[in-house]
């Protein structure tokens, strides 16, 4: 594993997941532990593991709350090279928008905004992605309703 830094998200259904996450999403699967309900993936440079709750070894020591949506308070946001094919998936298999795709820029310090063409939907387990592209980067554009910060 070379990823710095790789999320586990415990799930109720892994092969409903793993499904997901490679037919809506384009994720691979680098390697699966059927018997643990366990599947890591990839998809350009992203990684995420998913574990079943209650197969195998669960690592919440009971703290989670499994009524669902599961995840809340947390979005992971998933860099694409390309946003169109994702969307035209996730519409092809029905996934509904949290957010519907939009294109933000947001402010990154030293005068400059770093832009993002976005979606944000829900995994079936209820954890929230965002998805998007990267736009670039261009001097921040001044809003007059707003103080200029100190």
């Amino acid at each position: 594993m070379s990823n710095v830094l790789v999320p586990e998200l415990s799930v109720r259904d892994w092969q409903a997941s793993l499904r997901f996450y490679c037919e809506c999403l384009g994720f691979s699967c680098r390697y699966a532990r059927e018997a643990e309900g366990f599947a890591f993936l990839e998809r350009e440079g992203a990684a995420l593991m998913i574990d079943q709750i209650g197969l195998g070894r669960d690592f919440d020591a009971g703290l989670a709350d499994l009524r669902g949506p599961l995840g809340r308070g947390v979005n992971l946001q998933i860099r694409a090279t390309a946003l169109a094919p994702i969307c035209v998936a996730l519409e092809a298999k029905g996934v509904a928008y949290i957010v519907t795709p939009e294109e933000r820029w947001y402010a990154i310090g030293g005068g400059m905004e770093s832009g993002q063409r976005q979606v944000v939907i829900a995994d079936p387990d209820g954890y929230l992605l965002r998805l998007y592209e990267e736009l670039g980067a261009r001097p921040a554009i001044a809003c007059p309703d707003l103080p200029s910060p100190s």
